[in-house]
């Protein structure tokens, strides 16, 4: 079974599209969270994946409970835009996304930042079999850093960021799982950088949230 995996897509509709028209075959799409923030396409990108079973971040979490949490100005103009720019319908997604899924036939745990600790940045030298419960793999967000491990308990894997890398490139980050093997491939895929900076200045939103895509950070 091949799985493809997504996270922190931050209303980045040209950078999801070139991810899912990229991603090879697979029998499930699953996704970590942080559809929404940052970018000015929030309400697109919800409709997009709809259909995905997709777990809270915590941008999602901020845009429904009408909280910030301690983020900075790019953030928080990013959070307030998608509040004002989702519709009834594509809010009531956001706000019922849950904490965890668990996923193909109880093999796959997604959450968004760690499995007990809300909002904590795991980066990858933190990961462990420790992290992982029942399930086979652990599939989590948030760092925007794409890595994987494996261990003797099973799989942790990172598929990076579709709509803002924070690793040092500049493409589009996601990973396909093979359950069967329990291998991951990590890929990229080059978008249309320029096109969501000017997004971005158009919508009114600070102007590093565009810039800094084409570093990746």
């Amino acid at each position: 079974m091949r799985v493809g995996l997504i996270s922190d897509v931050h209303s980045n509709r040209v950078a999801l599209r070139a991810v899912l028209d990229d991603m090879p075959a697979v029998d499930e799409l699953l996704c970590a969270g942080d559809v929404v923030g940052y970018n000015p396409w929030p309400g697109e990108c919800v409709e997009t994946l709809r259909e995905v079973p997709t777990v809270m971040g915590n941008h999602d979490r901020m845009v429904s409970s009408d909280r910030n949490f301690g983020v900075n100005g790019m953030a928080a103009a990013g959070i307030s835009y998608a509040r004002e720019a989702l519709d009834a319908d594509q809010r009531a997604w956001v706000d019922a996304l849950p904490r965890q899924r668990v996923a193909c036939d109880g093999r796959v745990k997604v959450v968004h930042d760690h499995p007990r600790h809300r909002d904590h940045y795991t980066y990858p030298g933190e990961f462990s079999g420790d992290l992982l419960g029942d399930e086979d793999v652990l599939v989590l967000g948030h760092t925007h850093v794409q890595a994987h491990e494996r261990f003797d308990e099973g799989v942790v894997v990172n598929p990076g960021s579709v709509g803002q890398p924070r690793d040092g490139d500049p493409r589009a980050a996601y990973a396909i799982l093979d359950l069967d093997d329990r291998s991951v491939e990590e890929r990229r895929v080059e978008y249309d950088v320029e096109a969501v900076v000017d997004a971005v200045r158009e919508a009114g939103r600070p102007e590093e949230t565009g810039t800094r895509l084409r570093k990746g950070r």
